[in-house]
């Protein structure tokens, strides 16, 4: 008899724990949410004016970069 009870009692506890950490979660994401939509509001992202036109010319450096080196490592083997 007094197995059962034991028994009992860990299912007390242990729908106890899983309902306090439920709830935890549900709160968390509610806090989250809010917390989103009020940055959004106050802080909102700027859209770029133009389109970036120099990134092209990024990234033919790079590329040649790349190639130089490249050719550099197999002259010295």
């Amino acid at each position: 008899m007094e197995d059962v009870n034991l028994i009992l009692e860990s299912l007390k506890f242990m729908v106890l724990g899983m309902t306090v950490v439920f709830t935890f979660l549900i709160i968390l994401i509610i806090v989250v949410n809010l917390q989103a939509k009020l940055i959004a509001k106050f802080f909102p992202e700027e859209a770029p004016a133009k389109p970036n036109t120099a990134g092209k010319a990024d990234e033919a450096h790079h590329v040649a970069a790349i190639i130089a080196a490249v050719t550099e490592f197999r002259k010295n083997k």
